[in-house]
């Protein structure tokens, strides 16, 4: 195994050794960006869910799950003589020397929005790009490239004026649902009901609140209660798939009555 001094180097030691032909790791040396990319996203999400329960154990081994990514980008990148680990490491440096000049510079910011100002300034110059909308990679999660969108366009006066706007938009689009429900086609239904999703992110956004986030917690709360539903009807020995609608929002209704208790 490797001796180096330094931990990151040990890990870059590993990654090496297992793309190596001679003796790696046969799954390994089959990868390439793009196998490799939907665990990279994978673990960004496992990192947000530990910190979402609280549990710096878990926390600790999932950045480390994540940091192992880039490396595992940047050993493929350096096979194809593209770049490697250090050049990433320096490229990130000189950007956050560059757009934290409030600190390594002579720049003065005394609060979150002076610094974000700041952070866009450097942005725009850096991308030069065509529109106040560049910068929002298509990757992203549906939720959160909507709510980057949005919060872009802000920035530049696009924007509604109270959240209240937003609602009054939302029942408009709600009524044109209504309508695709009735005799539209299934690409009508989809173009509406983007419409509704993309309003309800704004309207988040417009309160604070980032609909992924929202979204993530409606997701735990729904299973939480359904378990408890299952559980409940299993200790009445009534088999989920036997019992009514009835029976099933009754016990849903139980487990709302637990969680204000």
């Amino acid at each position: 195994m490797p001796d180096s001094k330094h931990p990151i180097e040990e890990l870059i030691k590993v990654m090496a050794r297992l793309r190596n032909p001679d003796g790696g790791c046969p799954w390994d040396m089959e990868q390439d960006f793009k196998s490799i990319a939907p665990y990279t996203i994978e673990e960004a999400y496992e990192v947000a869910d530990a910190i979402e329960r609280g549990d710096m154990k878990d926390l600790r081994d999932e950045l480390g799950d994540l940091l192992f990514q880039p490396i595992y980008h940047a050993q493929m990148a350096s096979e194809e003589g593209l770049f490697d680990i250090e050049d990433v490491i320096r490229d990130v440096t000189a950007k956050m020397i560059s757009r934290h000049p409030h600190v390594f510079g002579d720049r003065e910011a005394t609060s979150a929005a002076d610094v974000d100002k700041i952070w866009d300034e450097k942005k725009a110059k850096e991308k030069r790009g065509d529109s106040a909308l560049d910068g929002v990679t298509r990757a992203l999660p549906a939720l959160l490239r909507a709510f980057k969108l949005q919060n872009k366009a802000a920035k530049i006066g696009f924007e509604w004026e109270k959240p209240e706007d937003v609602l009054d938009k939302f029942e408009e689009e709600l009524a044109e649902m209504r309508e695709a429900l009735k005799d539209g086609t299934i690409e009508e239904k989809t173009d509406e009901l983007g419409d509704l999703m993309f309003l309800l992110v704004n309207f988040g956004r417009m309160l604070g609140v980032n609909g992924e986030t929202a979204l993530r917690e409606c997701n735990d709360k729904f299973e939480s209660r359904f378990r408890g539903l299952e559980s409940d009807l299993k200790a009445e020995n009534i088999e989920l798939k036997d019992a009514s609608l009835t029976q099933m929002e009754q016990k849903w209704q139980e487990q709302k009555g637990k969680e204000a208790k």
